[in-house]
C-alpha cells in the first residue's frame, strides 16, 4: 500500500522552514487574491510577511465559514478513559516515567461519566485513553463502544495508533471519527520527545491516516503538537498531509485541531512560542486553503482568545473539559493530561455561542440520520466494581 511516506520524504525540514520565511507580501497578496490557493499560497499565508494582512485573512476566514458551515458551532466533550500508557513522551502527563497513580474506568465508572456528561447536554464525545496496549486495547475499546455507543449520536477516539483493521472493526461498532495528530512532523525532535514505547515509531504514527482512510473511517483529525518545533513548518507538513488524503481517501471527512502546549505535572517549556496573533493567522491561513476542513479549538485556550476567535474559522468547540479519568462525576481529582485554560461550563458555552449570533450544535447530524433516541440500560455483566 502506498502511503504519505512516499510524499513526506521528498521534503527537507530545513528546506521547507527557509521557503515560507523567505515568503513576500507580494506572495501574500498574490495568495490573497486567489480563488482556489495552492500549497505555496498556504505557505505565504503563515509566513512573517502575513503579519500585516491578518485583517484581511480574518475577514475573508470568517466569510469563507459562513457560506460553508453557516451560523453554527458543534460542541464536544473529551471523556478521558484511562491514565494508563507504556510511552515516555516529554510533553505529557500521562508519561510512563511520571510517577503518579494510574486509573482505568470500569464499566460502572463509564457510565457514570456517560450520566454526567448526558446531563450537561452533550451528544458528541470524545474518547481518550493512553497508550497502554495491555490494558486499554481493542478488548477494552470493544467494551467500552458498547457501553457509550447507544448514549450518543457522536463518539470519536483518540487513544494510540492501531492497525486497519482494528479500525474497521471500531468503525463497525460505532465510532464515527478516529483524531491522530503526529506531534512533531520533525524527524529528530520526534526521537527526542518519544524515546521508549511504540510510539517512538515515527513512520507508523506517520501512515495512521492512510491506514484509517484504508479502513473506511467516517472522519479523521489531524494536527501537531505546538510548541515543539517551528509551528510554521509544522503546519506546512499538517497541510501537505491533508490534501494527500483529501485527493486518496475522498469520501472522508477531516478536521484540524491546534492544540499548543500546555502545563503538565512534569513540565516541559514550549521551544517555540505562538502568539495568539499567530495562531490566528494559522488558522485563517488552513481556512483559505480548504473551505471544506472542520477547524477545532480546545478548552486549552483561554476563555477571551476562544470568545474572539470564534467567528474567524472555526467550526466546533470542546467545552466543560476534564482531562483525567473519571474527571466529571467518578474521581474529580485525579491527575490531568494537561490543565485547561477555558473552565466555563458547556452551558455557559452554549450561551456566548448565541450571544454571538451563533446556533450551539450538540449532534453531528450526519452521524444519527438512522438513529432514534436511546435509554440508560447496560448491561455491566463481568464488572464486580
Amino acid at each position: 500500500m502506498s502511503s504519505f511516506k512516499e510524499i513526506f520524504d521528498q521534503y527537507h525540514w530545513d528546506d521547507v522552514k527557509s521557503s515560507i520565511y523567505n515568503k513576500t507580501q507580494q506572495d501574500v497578496e498574490r495568495a490573497l487574491a486567489s480563488e482556489e490557493r495552492s500549497i505555496e499560497d498556504f505557505k505565504a499565508l503563515i509566513s512573517p510577511a502575513a503579519k500585516p494582512y491578518l485583517e484581511e485573512m480574518a475577514h475573508q476566514s470568517r466569510e469563507i465559514t459562513l457560506k460553508r458551515f453557516g451560523n453554527t458551532m458543534q460542541l464536544y466533550a473529551p471523556l478521558y478513559l484511562s491514565n494508563e500508557c507504556q510511552n515516555i513522551c516529554t510533553y505529557c502527563g500521562f508519561s510512563y516515567n511520571n510517577k503518579i497513580r494510574r486509573k482505568t474506568l470500569s464499566n460502572v465508572e463509564i457510565l457514570k461519566e456517560v450520566e454526567a456528561l448526558k446531563k450537561m447536554g452533550f451528544e458528541h464525545v470524545l474518547l481518550v485513553t493512553g497508550e497502554a496496549n495491555q490494558t486499554v486495547g481493542m478488548d477494552y475499546f470493544r467494551n467500552a463502544m458498547n457501553i457509550i455507543r447507544p448514549h450518543f449520536a457522536n463518539v470519536s477516539i483518540e487513544v494510540q495508533p492501531l492497525d486497519e483493521e482494528d479500525y474497521a472493526e471500531l468503525s463497525d461498532l460505532g465510532v464515527h471519527a478516529v483524531l491522530v495528530y503526529q506531534e512533531t512532523y520533525h524527524q529528530e525532535d520526534y526521537k527526542l520527545h518519544h524515546p521508549k514505547g511504540k510510539k517512538s515509531n515515527f513512520y507508523y504514527r506517520l501512515d495512521t491516516p492512510d491506514r484509517l482512510g484504508e479502513a473506511g473511517i467516517h472522519k479523521m483529525g489531524l494536527g501537531a503538537l505546538i510548541g515543539l518545533e517551528d509551528w510554521r513548518t509544522e503546519s506546512f507538513f499538517v497541510a501537505l498531509h491533508l490534501q494527500y488524503l483529501e485527493r486518496k481517501y475522498w469520501k472522508t471527512k477531516y478536521s484540524i485541531s491546534f492544540p499548543r502546549l500546555r502545563p503538565f505535572s512534569g513540565g516541559l517549556d514550549p521551544k517555540v512560542e505562538m502568539t495568539d496573533p499567530e495562531l490566528v493567522q494559522l488558522i485563517c491561513a488552513y481556512r483559505l486553503l480548504n473551505e471544506e476542513v472542520e477547524l477545532s479549538l480546545s478548552t486549552r485556550e483561554s476563555e477571551k482568545f476562544r470568545d474572539n476567535v470564534m467567528k474567524l474559522g472555526i467550526t466546533s468547540m470542546s467545552a466543560g473539559s476534564k482531562t483525567n479519568p473519571g474527571g466529571y462525576a467518578v474521581e474529580k481529582e485525579s491527575l490531568e493530561q494537561f490543565e485547561i485554560s477555558d473552565e466555563r461550563t458547556p452551558a455557559e458555552i452554549a450561551e456566548l455561542i448565541r450571544r454571538q449570533g451563533y446556533e450551539p450544535v450538540w449532534k453531528d447530524w450526519d452521524a444519527v440520520l438512522e438513529r432514534k433516541g436511546t435509554t440508560m440500560d447496560v448491561n455491566l455483566v463481568g464488572d464486580e466494581k
